[in-house]
Protein backbone atom coordinates (compact mmCIF):
# COMPACT_ATOMS: atom_id res chain seq x y z
CA UNK A 1 0.00 0.00 0.00
CA UNK A 2 1.33 3.65 -0.76
CA UNK A 3 2.50 5.69 2.09
CA UNK A 4 0.29 8.57 2.51
CA UNK A 5 1.70 11.89 1.26
CA UNK A 6 -1.02 14.51 0.86
CA UNK A 7 -1.51 15.20 4.46
CA UNK A 8 -2.26 18.68 5.44
CA UNK A 9 -1.00 21.39 7.84
CA UNK A 10 -4.51 19.75 10.04
CA UNK A 11 -3.19 16.34 9.85
CA UNK A 12 -5.83 15.29 7.54
CA UNK A 13 -5.00 12.77 5.00
CA UNK A 14 -6.35 13.87 1.48
CA UNK A 15 -6.85 10.17 -0.65
CA UNK A 16 -9.70 11.00 -2.24
CA UNK A 17 -9.57 12.94 -5.56
CA UNK A 18 -12.76 14.24 -7.45
CA UNK A 19 -12.17 14.66 -11.23
CA UNK A 20 -14.47 17.05 -13.34
CA UNK A 21 -13.83 15.71 -17.18
CA UNK A 22 -15.80 18.09 -18.61
CA UNK A 23 -17.74 21.36 -18.28
CA UNK A 24 -20.54 20.67 -20.56
CA UNK A 25 -24.06 19.52 -19.09
CA UNK A 26 -26.98 18.32 -21.10
CA UNK A 27 -29.26 19.87 -18.36
CA UNK A 28 -29.56 23.33 -16.92
CA UNK A 29 -30.24 23.50 -13.01
CA UNK A 30 -31.18 26.16 -11.55
CA UNK A 31 -28.72 26.07 -8.73
CA UNK A 32 -26.12 24.79 -10.65
CA UNK A 33 -26.07 26.60 -14.03
CA UNK A 34 -26.94 30.41 -14.07
CA UNK A 35 -29.77 31.34 -16.24
CA UNK A 36 -27.39 33.80 -17.71
CA UNK A 37 -25.32 31.50 -19.67
CA UNK A 38 -21.17 31.18 -18.76
CA UNK A 39 -19.21 30.63 -21.46
CA UNK A 40 -18.07 27.32 -21.67
CA UNK A 41 -14.07 25.88 -22.28
CA UNK A 42 -12.66 25.42 -25.48
CA UNK A 43 -11.50 22.10 -26.45
CA UNK A 44 -7.99 23.01 -26.13
CA UNK A 45 -8.92 24.19 -22.29
CA UNK A 46 -9.89 21.16 -21.43
CA UNK A 47 -7.49 18.16 -19.77
CA UNK A 48 -6.76 15.43 -22.52
CA UNK A 49 -7.38 11.68 -20.99
CA UNK A 50 -4.29 11.21 -21.30
CA UNK A 51 -3.40 14.03 -19.05
CA UNK A 52 -6.36 12.79 -16.70
CA UNK A 53 -4.80 9.85 -16.49
CA UNK A 54 -1.33 10.43 -15.64
CA UNK A 55 -2.59 13.35 -13.14
CA UNK A 56 -4.29 10.29 -11.08
CA UNK A 57 -1.17 7.93 -11.45
CA UNK A 58 0.75 10.60 -10.07
CA UNK A 59 -1.71 11.00 -6.82
CA UNK A 60 -2.11 7.84 -6.72
CA UNK A 61 1.90 7.39 -6.00
CA UNK A 62 1.54 10.19 -3.54
CA UNK A 63 -1.63 8.16 -1.50
CA UNK A 64 -4.76 8.95 -3.23
CA UNK A 65 -6.79 5.57 -3.38
CA UNK A 66 -10.51 6.87 -4.13
CA UNK A 67 -11.60 8.75 -7.39
CA UNK A 68 -15.18 9.83 -8.44
CA UNK A 69 -15.74 11.33 -12.05
CA UNK A 70 -18.00 14.25 -12.55
CA UNK A 71 -18.57 17.11 -14.73
CA UNK A 72 -20.70 18.87 -15.94
CA UNK A 73 -21.99 15.59 -17.06
CA UNK A 74 -19.30 13.15 -17.85
CA UNK A 75 -21.53 11.00 -19.67
CA UNK A 76 -21.49 13.81 -22.60
CA UNK A 77 -17.79 13.29 -23.41
CA UNK A 78 -16.87 11.64 -26.17
CA UNK A 79 -14.26 8.65 -25.18
CA UNK A 80 -15.43 8.56 -21.87
CA UNK A 81 -15.99 4.69 -21.22
CA UNK A 82 -12.95 3.91 -22.65
CA UNK A 83 -11.83 6.48 -20.34
CA UNK A 84 -13.18 4.99 -17.59
CA UNK A 85 -11.67 1.54 -18.23
CA UNK A 86 -8.33 2.71 -18.17
CA UNK A 87 -9.01 4.70 -15.20
CA UNK A 88 -10.52 1.65 -13.85
CA UNK A 89 -7.12 -0.27 -14.50
CA UNK A 90 -4.62 1.95 -12.51
CA UNK A 91 -2.80 -0.10 -10.05
CA UNK A 92 -3.70 0.80 -6.60
CA UNK A 93 -6.30 2.87 -7.12
CA UNK A 94 -9.32 1.17 -4.86
CA UNK A 95 -12.62 2.81 -5.47
CA UNK A 96 -13.66 4.35 -8.70
CA UNK A 97 -17.22 6.23 -8.91
CA UNK A 98 -19.33 7.40 -11.06
CA UNK A 99 -21.85 10.64 -10.47
CA UNK A 100 -24.10 11.21 -13.41
CA UNK A 101 -27.51 13.64 -13.97
CA UNK A 102 -28.85 10.34 -15.58
CA UNK A 103 -30.11 11.30 -18.65
CA UNK A 104 -27.33 8.79 -20.65
CA UNK A 105 -27.82 6.11 -18.06
CA UNK A 106 -30.36 3.41 -19.22
CA UNK A 107 -28.64 3.17 -22.51
CA UNK A 108 -25.14 3.21 -21.62
CA UNK A 109 -24.90 0.58 -18.16
CA UNK A 110 -23.36 -2.19 -20.02
CA UNK A 111 -20.52 0.38 -21.10
CA UNK A 112 -20.10 1.70 -17.63
CA UNK A 113 -20.30 -1.80 -16.11
CA UNK A 114 -17.52 -3.13 -18.93
CA UNK A 115 -15.39 -0.15 -17.76
CA UNK A 116 -15.36 -1.50 -14.20
CA UNK A 117 -17.53 1.23 -12.58
CA UNK A 118 -19.64 -0.28 -9.78
CA UNK A 119 -20.79 2.55 -7.84
CA UNK A 120 -23.12 5.25 -9.02
CA UNK A 121 -24.64 8.53 -7.54
CA UNK A 122 -27.18 10.10 -9.78
CA UNK A 123 -28.32 13.63 -9.12
CA UNK A 124 -32.31 13.70 -9.31
CA UNK A 125 -33.99 16.83 -7.38
CA UNK A 126 -37.33 15.46 -7.91
CA UNK A 127 -39.31 12.61 -8.94
CA UNK A 128 -42.24 14.26 -10.88
CA UNK A 129 -41.88 14.99 -14.33
CA UNK A 130 -43.52 18.19 -14.43
CA UNK A 131 -41.16 19.42 -11.91
CA UNK A 132 -38.03 18.17 -13.12
CA UNK A 133 -38.43 19.75 -16.52
CA UNK A 134 -38.88 23.07 -14.35
CA UNK A 135 -35.45 22.33 -12.04
CA UNK A 136 -33.12 20.86 -15.05
CA UNK A 137 -34.58 23.02 -18.11
CA UNK A 138 -35.34 19.52 -19.91
CA UNK A 139 -38.03 17.30 -19.98
CA UNK A 140 -36.09 13.76 -19.67
CA UNK A 141 -37.38 12.18 -16.14
CA UNK A 142 -38.94 9.18 -17.31
CA UNK A 143 -34.91 8.49 -19.18
CA UNK A 144 -33.26 9.09 -16.01
CA UNK A 145 -35.72 6.54 -13.49
CA UNK A 146 -35.57 3.88 -15.91
CA UNK A 147 -31.54 4.28 -16.06
CA UNK A 148 -31.58 3.96 -11.88
CA UNK A 149 -33.87 0.90 -12.25
CA UNK A 150 -32.11 -0.69 -14.88
CA UNK A 151 -28.73 0.33 -13.03
CA UNK A 152 -30.40 -1.27 -9.50
CA UNK A 153 -31.42 -4.59 -11.67
CA UNK A 154 -27.78 -5.03 -13.13
CA UNK A 155 -26.30 -4.66 -9.94
CA UNK A 156 -24.55 -0.93 -9.41
CA UNK A 157 -24.37 -0.94 -5.53
CA UNK A 158 -24.24 1.21 -3.45
CA UNK A 159 -26.23 3.19 -6.12
CA UNK A 160 -26.88 6.92 -5.04
CA UNK A 161 -29.72 9.59 -5.42
CA UNK A 162 -28.12 13.08 -5.00
CA UNK A 163 -31.11 15.21 -3.72
CA UNK A 164 -30.28 18.79 -3.21
CA UNK A 165 -33.19 19.83 -0.95
CA UNK A 166 -34.76 23.49 -2.25
CA UNK A 167 -37.12 25.08 0.04
CA UNK A 168 -40.28 25.65 -1.84
CA UNK A 169 -39.65 23.63 -4.54
CA UNK A 170 -39.01 19.84 -3.47
CA UNK A 171 -39.62 19.92 0.16
CA UNK A 172 -42.99 18.04 -0.39
CA UNK A 173 -41.19 15.37 -1.98
CA UNK A 174 -38.71 14.50 0.81
CA UNK A 175 -40.82 12.05 2.66
CA UNK A 176 -41.30 10.09 -0.74
CA UNK A 177 -38.13 9.90 -1.94
CA UNK A 178 -37.01 8.67 1.68
CA UNK A 179 -39.95 6.20 1.25
CA UNK A 180 -37.80 4.94 -2.16
CA UNK A 181 -35.28 3.29 0.72
CA UNK A 182 -37.74 1.27 2.00
CA UNK A 183 -38.57 -0.78 -1.10
CA UNK A 184 -35.15 -0.57 -2.68
CA UNK A 185 -31.58 -0.96 -2.09
CA UNK A 186 -31.06 3.11 -2.84
CA UNK A 187 -28.97 5.56 -0.61
CA UNK A 188 -30.77 8.60 -0.72
CA UNK A 189 -28.45 11.58 -0.14
CA UNK A 190 -29.91 14.99 1.20
CA UNK A 191 -27.94 17.25 0.62
CA UNK A 192 -28.09 21.03 2.00
CA UNK A 193 -27.93 23.62 -0.70
CA UNK A 194 -24.72 25.42 -0.60
CA UNK A 195 -24.42 29.37 -2.14
CA UNK A 196 -22.13 28.69 -4.94
CA UNK A 197 -21.89 31.31 -7.51
CA UNK A 198 -25.04 32.80 -9.18
CA UNK A 199 -28.33 31.13 -8.00
CA UNK A 200 -32.20 31.45 -8.52
CA UNK A 201 -33.27 29.37 -5.51
CA UNK A 202 -34.03 30.31 -1.81
CA UNK A 203 -31.67 32.15 -0.18
CA UNK A 204 -33.29 30.22 3.13
CA UNK A 205 -31.46 26.49 2.87
CA UNK A 206 -33.64 23.76 4.18
CA UNK A 207 -30.75 22.15 6.80
CA UNK A 208 -30.58 19.01 8.16
CA UNK A 209 -32.62 19.12 10.97
CA UNK A 210 -35.84 20.04 9.37
CA UNK A 211 -35.19 17.37 6.63
CA UNK A 212 -34.92 14.64 9.36
CA UNK A 213 -37.92 16.37 10.68
CA UNK A 214 -40.07 15.55 8.06
CA UNK A 215 -38.96 12.01 7.02
CA UNK A 216 -39.32 11.01 10.75
CA UNK A 217 -43.02 10.96 9.74
CA UNK A 218 -42.14 7.24 8.12
CA UNK A 219 -40.84 6.01 11.37
CA UNK A 220 -37.34 6.15 13.49
CA UNK A 221 -34.30 6.37 11.80
CA UNK A 222 -31.79 4.45 13.29
CA UNK A 223 -28.31 5.76 13.23
CA UNK A 224 -25.77 3.60 11.40
CA UNK A 225 -21.87 3.03 12.22
CA UNK A 226 -19.28 4.75 10.02
CA UNK A 227 -17.06 2.68 7.93
CA UNK A 228 -13.60 3.54 6.28
CA UNK A 229 -15.28 4.03 3.02
CA UNK A 230 -17.84 7.01 4.13
CA UNK A 231 -18.27 9.87 2.76
CA UNK A 232 -19.43 13.40 4.37
CA UNK A 233 -23.03 11.91 4.93
CA UNK A 234 -24.50 11.05 8.18
CA UNK A 235 -26.02 7.78 7.42
CA UNK A 236 -29.31 6.45 9.46
CA UNK A 237 -32.03 3.50 7.90
CA UNK A 238 -35.24 2.95 8.70
CA UNK A 239 -36.57 -0.41 10.30
CA UNK A 240 -36.73 -2.99 8.14
CA UNK A 241 -35.37 -1.12 4.82
CA UNK A 242 -33.92 -2.60 1.75
CA UNK A 243 -32.03 1.26 1.76
CA UNK A 244 -30.36 3.48 4.05
CA UNK A 245 -30.33 7.89 4.31
CA UNK A 246 -28.29 10.00 4.37
CA UNK A 247 -27.79 13.78 5.24
CA UNK A 248 -25.15 15.89 3.56
CA UNK A 249 -24.80 18.97 6.37
CA UNK A 250 -22.15 21.61 4.85
CA UNK A 251 -23.78 24.52 6.35
CA UNK A 252 -25.46 23.29 9.54
CA UNK A 253 -22.69 20.88 11.38
CA UNK A 254 -20.32 21.40 8.63
CA UNK A 255 -17.34 18.04 7.77
CA UNK A 256 -14.50 20.48 6.95
CA UNK A 257 -12.29 18.68 10.04
CA UNK A 258 -12.90 14.88 8.32
CA UNK A 259 -12.95 16.35 4.47
CA UNK A 260 -10.21 13.85 2.51
CA UNK A 261 -11.20 15.00 -0.82
CA UNK A 262 -9.19 17.63 -3.26
CA UNK A 263 -10.87 18.56 -6.72
CA UNK A 264 -9.16 18.27 -10.03
CA UNK A 265 -11.19 20.45 -12.55
CA UNK A 266 -11.48 20.03 -16.22
CA UNK A 267 -9.19 22.84 -16.99
CA UNK A 268 -6.64 21.52 -15.12
CA UNK A 269 -6.71 23.36 -11.46
CA UNK A 270 -6.19 21.05 -9.01
CA UNK A 271 -8.93 22.82 -5.75
CA UNK A 272 -7.98 21.68 -2.20
CA UNK A 273 -11.71 23.13 -1.33
CA UNK A 274 -15.08 22.93 -2.85
CA UNK A 275 -15.78 25.96 -1.18
CA UNK A 276 -12.80 28.41 -1.72
CA UNK A 277 -10.75 30.27 -4.74
CA UNK A 278 -7.70 28.81 -3.91
CA UNK A 279 -6.43 26.74 -6.90
CA UNK A 280 -3.21 25.37 -8.66
CA UNK A 281 -2.52 24.92 -11.65
CA UNK A 282 -1.64 21.68 -13.12
CA UNK A 283 -2.35 21.98 -17.04
CA UNK A 284 0.10 24.68 -17.66
CA UNK A 285 3.02 22.58 -15.99
CA UNK A 286 1.96 19.53 -17.00
CA UNK A 287 1.83 20.27 -21.22
CA UNK A 288 5.26 22.39 -20.57
CA UNK A 289 6.70 18.97 -20.35
CA UNK A 290 7.38 18.72 -16.23
CA UNK A 291 8.29 15.83 -14.93
CA UNK A 292 6.22 14.02 -11.72
CA UNK A 293 8.92 15.23 -9.34
CA UNK A 294 7.65 18.88 -9.68
CA UNK A 295 4.01 17.85 -10.79
CA UNK A 296 4.09 16.15 -7.05
CA UNK A 297 5.40 19.51 -6.00
CA UNK A 298 2.02 20.97 -6.80
CA UNK A 299 0.05 18.78 -5.39
CA UNK A 300 1.87 19.30 -1.53
CA UNK A 301 1.17 22.90 -2.27
CA UNK A 302 -2.47 22.42 -3.12
CA UNK A 303 -2.70 20.63 -0.15
CA UNK A 304 -0.73 22.41 2.30
CA UNK A 305 -3.46 25.32 0.93
CA UNK A 306 -6.32 23.49 2.42
CA UNK A 307 -8.40 25.39 4.79
CA UNK A 308 -9.02 24.55 7.96
CA UNK A 309 -12.99 25.26 7.65
CA UNK A 310 -15.04 27.01 5.16
CA UNK A 311 -17.58 30.02 6.05
CA UNK A 312 -20.40 30.17 4.21
CA UNK A 313 -22.79 30.62 7.57
CA UNK A 314 -20.61 33.63 8.92
CA UNK A 315 -22.17 37.08 7.88
CA UNK A 316 -19.30 38.49 6.50
CA UNK A 317 -18.70 35.30 4.42
CA UNK A 318 -17.15 35.61 1.18
CA UNK A 319 -18.70 32.93 -1.48
CA UNK A 320 -16.93 31.04 -4.06
CA UNK A 321 -16.77 32.98 -7.21
CA UNK A 322 -17.00 30.11 -9.34
CA UNK A 323 -20.09 28.54 -10.76
CA UNK A 324 -20.55 24.69 -9.25
CA UNK A 325 -21.05 23.42 -13.24
CA UNK A 326 -17.28 24.87 -13.40
CA UNK A 327 -16.04 23.21 -10.47
CA UNK A 328 -17.47 19.51 -10.40
CA UNK A 329 -19.81 19.14 -8.04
Amino acid sequence: MTEPQLIDQYKRNLNYLRVSITDRCNLRCMYCVPRDQIPKLSHKDILRYEEILRIVRLGVSMGISKVRITGGEPLVRKGVYHFLEELSAIDGLQDVSLTTNGVFLKNNLKKIWSAGIRRINVSLDTLKRPKFANITGVDRFDQVWEGILDAECMGFSPLKINVVVLRDINTDELVEFARLSLTHPFHIRFIEHMPIGKSSVSERPVLAPEIKRIISRLGDLKPLPRTSRDGPAERYRFSGAAGEIGLIRPLSQHFCERCNRLRLTASGQLRPCLLSDQIEDLKTPLRKGLLDKDLREIFLKAVQHKPSQHHLVEDDREEPCSQMCAIGG
